[in-house]
Protein backbone atom coordinates (compact mmCIF):
# COMPACT_ATOMS: atom_id res chain seq x y z
CA UNK A 1 0.00 0.00 0.00
CA UNK A 2 3.13 2.13 0.92
CA UNK A 3 4.16 1.54 -2.30
CA UNK A 4 1.38 2.50 -4.33
CA UNK A 5 1.42 5.79 -2.33
CA UNK A 6 4.92 6.58 -2.76
CA UNK A 7 4.39 5.88 -6.63
CA UNK A 8 1.37 7.94 -6.95
CA UNK A 9 3.41 10.45 -4.87
CA UNK A 10 5.83 10.94 -7.41
CA UNK A 11 3.73 11.37 -10.23
CA UNK A 12 2.12 14.22 -9.17
CA UNK A 13 1.82 17.21 -11.57
CA UNK A 14 0.27 20.43 -10.96
CA UNK A 15 -1.44 22.80 -13.86
CA UNK A 16 -0.64 26.26 -13.99
CA UNK A 17 -3.21 29.17 -14.89
CA UNK A 18 -2.74 31.94 -16.77
CA UNK A 19 -4.94 34.77 -18.05
CA UNK A 20 -7.57 33.62 -20.39
CA UNK A 21 -6.88 34.26 -23.95
CA UNK A 22 -7.82 33.19 -27.19
CA UNK A 23 -4.85 31.97 -29.99
CA UNK A 24 -1.37 33.44 -29.60
CA UNK A 25 -2.65 36.14 -27.58
CA UNK A 26 -1.25 34.75 -24.20
CA UNK A 27 2.42 35.69 -26.18
CA UNK A 28 1.18 39.12 -26.44
CA UNK A 29 0.36 39.17 -22.99
CA UNK A 30 4.15 37.75 -21.87
CA UNK A 31 5.33 41.13 -22.99
CA UNK A 32 4.34 43.47 -20.00
CA UNK A 33 5.24 40.97 -18.09
CA UNK A 34 8.71 40.76 -19.44
CA UNK A 35 8.62 44.33 -19.23
CA UNK A 36 8.07 44.22 -15.44
CA UNK A 37 10.65 41.36 -14.61
CA UNK A 38 12.91 43.30 -16.30
CA UNK A 39 12.49 47.06 -14.42
CA UNK A 40 12.02 45.24 -11.53
CA UNK A 41 16.17 43.46 -11.53
CA UNK A 42 17.52 46.27 -13.12
CA UNK A 43 15.83 48.93 -10.76
CA UNK A 44 16.36 46.49 -7.31
CA UNK A 45 19.59 45.94 -8.52
CA UNK A 46 20.90 49.42 -9.28
CA UNK A 47 19.72 49.91 -5.40
CA UNK A 48 21.87 47.35 -3.98
CA UNK A 49 24.44 48.69 -5.96
CA UNK A 50 24.31 52.40 -5.26
CA UNK A 51 24.03 51.49 -1.75
CA UNK A 52 26.90 49.42 -1.50
CA UNK A 53 29.26 51.60 -3.78
CA UNK A 54 28.32 55.14 -1.73
CA UNK A 55 29.70 55.23 1.79
CA UNK A 56 27.11 58.50 1.76
CA UNK A 57 24.26 56.20 1.81
CA UNK A 58 25.54 53.62 4.51
CA UNK A 59 22.81 55.16 7.04
CA UNK A 60 19.93 52.69 8.63
CA UNK A 61 17.49 54.08 6.32
CA UNK A 62 19.15 52.74 3.15
CA UNK A 63 20.51 49.55 4.86
CA UNK A 64 16.67 48.47 5.14
CA UNK A 65 15.91 49.69 1.84
CA UNK A 66 19.05 47.11 0.80
CA UNK A 67 17.41 44.78 2.77
CA UNK A 68 13.99 45.02 1.29
CA UNK A 69 15.39 45.42 -2.59
CA UNK A 70 16.72 41.94 -1.83
CA UNK A 71 13.76 40.20 -0.95
CA UNK A 72 12.04 41.70 -4.21
CA UNK A 73 15.18 40.21 -6.30
CA UNK A 74 14.43 37.04 -4.95
CA UNK A 75 10.38 37.12 -5.48
CA UNK A 76 11.36 38.33 -9.16
CA UNK A 77 13.94 35.16 -9.71
CA UNK A 78 11.47 32.87 -7.88
CA UNK A 79 8.46 33.45 -9.77
CA UNK A 80 10.18 33.70 -12.79
CA UNK A 81 10.23 30.39 -14.37
CA UNK A 82 6.86 29.30 -13.86
CA UNK A 83 5.05 33.19 -15.12
CA UNK A 84 7.53 33.63 -17.92
CA UNK A 85 7.28 29.99 -19.04
CA UNK A 86 3.83 29.37 -19.45
CA UNK A 87 3.09 32.81 -21.08
CA UNK A 88 5.96 32.19 -23.81
CA UNK A 89 6.43 28.28 -23.96
CA UNK A 90 2.79 27.29 -22.95
CA UNK A 91 4.57 24.99 -20.27
CA UNK A 92 1.65 24.46 -17.64
CA UNK A 93 3.07 21.29 -15.98
CA UNK A 94 4.77 21.76 -12.60
CA UNK A 95 6.24 18.89 -10.49
CA UNK A 96 5.40 18.19 -6.85
CA UNK A 97 9.01 19.02 -5.64
CA UNK A 98 9.35 21.63 -7.82
CA UNK A 99 6.41 23.27 -6.55
CA UNK A 100 7.05 23.00 -3.41
CA UNK A 101 10.46 24.54 -3.56
CA UNK A 102 8.71 27.23 -5.23
CA UNK A 103 6.12 27.82 -2.73
CA UNK A 104 8.68 27.83 0.22
CA UNK A 105 11.21 30.40 -1.38
CA UNK A 106 7.77 32.35 -2.19
CA UNK A 107 6.93 32.36 1.66
CA UNK A 108 10.00 32.78 2.93
CA UNK A 109 10.69 35.49 0.86
CA UNK A 110 7.25 37.17 1.50
CA UNK A 111 7.18 36.52 5.15
CA UNK A 112 11.24 38.08 5.94
CA UNK A 113 9.91 41.08 3.40
CA UNK A 114 7.52 41.50 6.13
CA UNK A 115 9.77 41.29 8.70
CA UNK A 116 12.08 44.14 6.81
CA UNK A 117 8.66 46.28 6.58
CA UNK A 118 8.38 45.78 10.32
CA UNK A 119 12.13 47.05 11.01
CA UNK A 120 11.41 49.78 8.65
CA UNK A 121 8.43 51.35 10.48
CA UNK A 122 11.27 51.26 13.55
CA UNK A 123 13.30 52.60 11.50
CA UNK A 124 11.34 56.19 10.63
CA UNK A 125 9.93 56.27 14.38
CA UNK A 126 13.49 56.09 15.92
CA UNK A 127 14.50 58.74 13.36
CA UNK A 128 11.29 61.07 14.25
CA UNK A 129 10.79 60.29 17.88
CA UNK A 130 14.37 60.66 18.78
CA UNK A 131 16.73 61.91 15.59
CA UNK A 132 20.26 62.71 17.94
CA UNK A 133 20.54 59.03 18.99
CA UNK A 134 19.17 57.78 15.50
CA UNK A 135 22.54 56.70 14.83
CA UNK A 136 23.49 55.25 17.93
CA UNK A 137 20.99 53.49 18.72
CA UNK A 138 20.56 51.81 14.92
CA UNK A 139 24.09 50.81 14.49
CA UNK A 140 25.54 48.75 11.68
CA UNK A 141 26.22 45.33 14.05
CA UNK A 142 22.39 45.69 15.36
CA UNK A 143 20.47 45.71 11.98
CA UNK A 144 22.66 43.16 10.89
CA UNK A 145 21.21 40.97 14.10
CA UNK A 146 17.51 42.56 13.30
CA UNK A 147 17.89 41.02 9.69
CA UNK A 148 19.04 38.18 10.93
CA UNK A 149 16.08 37.43 13.49
CA UNK A 150 13.97 38.53 10.64
CA UNK A 151 15.62 35.66 8.46
CA UNK A 152 15.88 33.01 11.16
CA UNK A 153 11.95 33.39 12.35
CA UNK A 154 10.71 33.29 8.56
CA UNK A 155 12.62 30.15 8.02
CA UNK A 156 11.59 28.15 11.35
CA UNK A 157 8.04 29.14 10.32
CA UNK A 158 8.06 28.08 6.44
CA UNK A 159 10.45 25.27 6.57
CA UNK A 160 7.73 22.89 8.10
CA UNK A 161 5.44 23.71 5.02
CA UNK A 162 6.83 21.58 2.46
CA UNK A 163 7.36 18.55 4.19
CA UNK A 164 3.26 18.94 5.56
CA UNK A 165 2.36 19.15 2.02
CA UNK A 166 4.74 15.92 0.82
CA UNK A 167 2.87 14.05 3.38
CA UNK A 168 -0.22 14.15 1.74
CA UNK A 169 -2.01 12.35 -1.06
CA UNK A 170 -3.37 14.00 -4.48
CA UNK A 171 -5.51 12.53 -6.58
CA UNK A 172 -7.62 15.48 -7.90
CA UNK A 173 -7.78 17.28 -11.05
CA UNK A 174 -4.73 19.27 -9.86
CA UNK A 175 -5.41 22.32 -11.50
CA UNK A 176 -3.84 25.89 -9.47
CA UNK A 177 -5.32 29.22 -9.62
CA UNK A 178 -2.40 31.02 -10.28
CA UNK A 179 0.86 30.63 -12.45
CA UNK A 180 2.94 29.95 -9.39
CA UNK A 181 2.21 27.44 -6.46
CA UNK A 182 1.14 29.10 -3.25
CA UNK A 183 1.12 26.83 0.38
CA UNK A 184 -2.89 27.45 0.49
CA UNK A 185 -3.76 26.66 -2.86
CA UNK A 186 -1.60 23.11 -3.26
CA UNK A 187 -2.49 22.36 0.34
CA UNK A 188 -6.48 22.48 -1.28
CA UNK A 189 -5.61 19.89 -3.91
CA UNK A 190 -5.05 17.44 -1.23
CA UNK A 191 -8.01 14.60 -1.02
CA UNK A 192 -6.07 13.52 2.60
CA UNK A 193 -7.18 15.03 5.91
CA UNK A 194 -5.29 18.56 5.92
CA UNK A 195 -6.71 19.97 9.78
CA UNK A 196 -3.08 20.04 10.62
CA UNK A 197 -2.06 21.83 7.58
CA UNK A 198 -4.79 24.43 7.56
CA UNK A 199 -4.12 25.11 11.15
CA UNK A 200 -0.47 25.61 10.70
CA UNK A 201 -0.39 27.44 7.38
CA UNK A 202 -3.21 29.61 9.70
CA UNK A 203 -0.61 29.82 12.37
CA UNK A 204 2.21 31.46 10.57
CA UNK A 205 0.03 33.96 8.96
CA UNK A 206 -1.14 35.14 12.06
CA UNK A 207 2.04 35.11 13.72
CA UNK A 208 4.02 36.14 11.00
CA UNK A 209 2.19 38.93 8.87
CA UNK A 210 -1.03 39.55 11.29
CA UNK A 211 2.03 40.33 14.28
CA UNK A 212 3.67 42.30 12.17
CA UNK A 213 1.03 44.36 10.54
CA UNK A 214 -0.13 45.13 14.09
CA UNK A 215 3.31 46.10 15.47
CA UNK A 216 3.77 48.13 12.43
CA UNK A 217 0.61 50.24 12.64
CA UNK A 218 1.84 50.65 16.57
CA UNK A 219 4.78 52.27 15.20
CA UNK A 220 2.73 54.45 13.38
CA UNK A 221 0.32 55.20 16.10
CA UNK A 222 3.57 56.23 17.94
CA UNK A 223 4.84 58.58 15.25
CA UNK A 224 1.72 60.23 14.86
CA UNK A 225 2.09 60.94 18.61
CA UNK A 226 5.46 61.98 18.14
CA UNK A 227 4.53 64.57 15.00
CA UNK A 228 1.53 66.01 16.43
CA UNK A 229 3.45 67.50 19.80
CA UNK A 230 6.10 69.20 17.37
CA UNK A 231 4.67 72.89 17.24
CA UNK A 232 6.14 73.82 13.60
CA UNK A 233 3.65 72.87 10.77
CA UNK A 234 6.45 72.98 8.79
CA UNK A 235 8.51 70.70 10.92
CA UNK A 236 5.41 68.37 11.38
CA UNK A 237 4.70 68.10 7.43
CA UNK A 238 8.91 67.10 6.73
CA UNK A 239 8.59 64.59 9.55
CA UNK A 240 5.53 62.87 7.97
CA UNK A 241 7.26 63.34 4.34
CA UNK A 242 9.65 61.20 5.19
CA UNK A 243 7.47 58.09 5.85
CA UNK A 244 5.71 58.70 2.55
CA UNK A 245 7.70 55.82 0.64
CA UNK A 246 7.45 53.55 3.18
CA UNK A 247 3.42 54.04 3.35
CA UNK A 248 3.66 53.33 -0.30
CA UNK A 249 5.78 49.64 0.56
CA UNK A 250 3.35 48.83 3.04
CA UNK A 251 0.08 49.64 1.11
CA UNK A 252 1.76 47.90 -2.11
CA UNK A 253 2.37 44.41 0.30
CA UNK A 254 0.01 44.24 2.07
CA UNK A 255 -3.35 45.29 0.35
CA UNK A 256 -2.90 42.39 -2.01
CA UNK A 257 -1.71 39.86 -0.13
CA UNK A 258 -4.47 40.12 2.07
CA UNK A 259 -7.38 40.48 -0.02
CA UNK A 260 -6.07 37.22 -1.77
CA UNK A 261 -5.66 35.46 1.45
CA UNK A 262 -9.25 36.01 2.32
CA UNK A 263 -10.12 34.75 -1.34
CA UNK A 264 -8.50 31.51 -0.70
CA UNK A 265 -9.63 30.86 2.86
CA UNK A 266 -13.58 31.74 2.62
CA UNK A 267 -14.00 32.41 -1.35
CA UNK A 268 -13.23 29.27 -2.69
CA UNK A 269 -14.19 28.91 -6.24
CA UNK A 270 -15.06 32.20 -6.41
CA UNK A 271 -14.09 34.96 -8.60
CA UNK A 272 -11.20 33.19 -10.38
CA UNK A 273 -10.18 36.37 -12.87
CA UNK A 274 -9.88 38.12 -9.67
CA UNK A 275 -7.93 35.58 -7.64
CA UNK A 276 -5.28 35.73 -10.78
CA UNK A 277 -4.92 39.20 -11.12
CA UNK A 278 -4.22 39.38 -7.24
CA UNK A 279 -1.72 37.00 -7.22
CA UNK A 280 0.06 39.01 -9.83
CA UNK A 281 -0.05 41.91 -8.24
CA UNK A 282 1.21 40.62 -4.52
CA UNK A 283 4.06 39.44 -6.07
CA UNK A 284 5.06 41.85 -9.22
CA UNK A 285 4.02 44.89 -8.33
CA UNK A 286 6.19 45.47 -4.98
CA UNK A 287 9.12 44.31 -6.63
CA UNK A 288 8.53 46.93 -9.63
CA UNK A 289 7.14 50.27 -7.71
CA UNK A 290 9.54 49.87 -4.72
CA UNK A 291 12.44 51.34 -6.75
CA UNK A 292 10.52 53.89 -8.40
CA UNK A 293 8.84 55.51 -5.55
CA UNK A 294 12.19 55.46 -3.38
CA UNK A 295 13.95 56.73 -6.08
CA UNK A 296 11.11 59.23 -6.63
CA UNK A 297 10.87 60.15 -2.87
CA UNK A 298 14.60 60.03 -1.64
CA UNK A 299 16.67 63.02 -3.44
CA UNK A 300 20.20 61.46 -2.33
CA UNK A 301 19.16 58.06 -3.71
CA UNK A 302 17.76 59.68 -7.05
CA UNK A 303 20.65 62.29 -7.85
CA UNK A 304 23.16 59.25 -7.53
CA UNK A 305 20.79 56.70 -9.85
CA UNK A 306 20.50 59.63 -12.30
CA UNK A 307 24.73 60.05 -12.26
CA UNK A 308 24.93 55.98 -12.60
CA UNK A 309 22.64 56.24 -15.82
CA UNK A 310 24.76 58.48 -17.10
CA UNK A 311 27.71 57.62 -16.87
Amino acid sequence: MSAVNDTKLKSVIFLLTRLPSHGDAHLWISIPFCFMYVISIIGNSLILFIVKTDPSLHEPMYIFLSMLAITDLGISITTIPTILGIYLFNSREISLDACLAQLFFIHLLQYIKSSVLLLMAFDRFIAIHNPLRYAAILTLPRIAKMGLVAVLRAMVLILPLPFLLKRLRYCHANVLSHSYCLFQEVMNMACSDITVNSIYGLFTKLFQMGLDSLLILLSYVMILKTVLSIASYKECLRALNTCVSHLCALLLFYTPEISLSLIHRFGKGSYPLLQILLGYMSLLLPPLMNPIVYSVKSKHLRVRIIRVLIK
